[in-house]
C-alpha cells in the first residue's frame, strides 16, 4: 500500500511543477475580432423549398413511372412467384393448383389418417382441431367467392389457406415417422 502511495505523491509533485498558463504561439485575436465583426451571409430562403419540390417531384414521378411500367405487363397475374390462371378462369375449389395439388392433398389426407392414429388422444384431438379451423376457413373463402369470383384477394387467401392445410398434415406425418424411426430408444 505505501508503493502505491509514494507513485501518487511523485506524481502529485510532478503536476504542482507544470506550468498553469500556455501562452499561444501566435495572437489569435485579431481573428477572432474580424469573424465577430463581419455580418453574416444572408443564405436565400427559398433555396429548402426548392429542394423539397425537386424531391417530392423525383419521387412522384419515380413511382408513377414504375405504376406504368407494371401496368403494361401481359395481363397474366402472379402470386407467390408463380402464375395464375386469369381471374376469369379461377377454380374456386383447388385455386387452380390442377391435378398435381389433388394428388399431393390425396396422399397427404392418407397419410394424416395413418400419421392420427399413432398420436396420443390429446395430439389427435390438437391436430383435429387445428385442421378444422383452417377448412372452416376454406369454406368461408369459397363462400366468399361465390359471391366475388373476381376478387385477388379472396383467391390469395384460399391459395394460402390450402397451403396452410397441406403443411399441417406433412407436419404430423413428419413427426410420427421420426417418432416411429428412432433407433435409440
Amino acid at each position: 500500500m505505501t508503493d502505491r502511495n509514494e507513485f501518487d505523491d511523485a506524481v502529485f509533485a510532478e503536476a504542482r511543477g507544470l506550468a498553469t498558463e500556455i501562452a499561444p504561439e501566435r495572437d489569435l485575436w485579431p481573428g477572432i475580432e474580424a469573424a465577430i465583426s463581419e455580418p453574416v451571409q444572408a443564405r436565400p430562403r427559398f433555396m429548402p423549398y426548392l429542394a423539397q419540390a425537386a424531391a417530392v417531384l423525383l419521387l412522384v414521378g419515380g413511382s408513377s413511372g414504375l405504376t406504368w411500367l407494371v401496368m403494361q405487363g401481359d395481363g397474366e397475374d402472379i402470386v407467390n412467384g408463380a402464375p395464375v390462371a386469369s381471374l376469369t378462369e379461377f377454380d374456386a375449389e383447388f385455386a387452380s393448383f390442377g391435378s398435381g395439388f389433388e394428388d399431393a392433398r390425396d396422399t397427404q389426407v392418407v397419410e394424416l389418417d395413418f400419421a392420427l392414429d399413432r398420436l396420443s388422444p390429446e395430439a389427435r384431438a390438437d391436430v383435429e382441431e387445428n385442421l378444422a379451423i383452417i377448412r372452416t376457413a376454406i369454406d368461408e373463402i369459397n363462400t366468399a367467392l361465390e359471391s366475388e369470383p373476381d376478387n385477388v384477394l379472396l383467391q390469395e387467401m384460399l391459395i394460402d389457406t390450402y397451403r396452410k392445410e397441406l403443411d399441417v398434415m406433412r407436419e404430423v406425418g413428419g413427426l410420427t415417422k421420426d417418432v416411429m424411426s428412432r433407433q435409440d430408444i
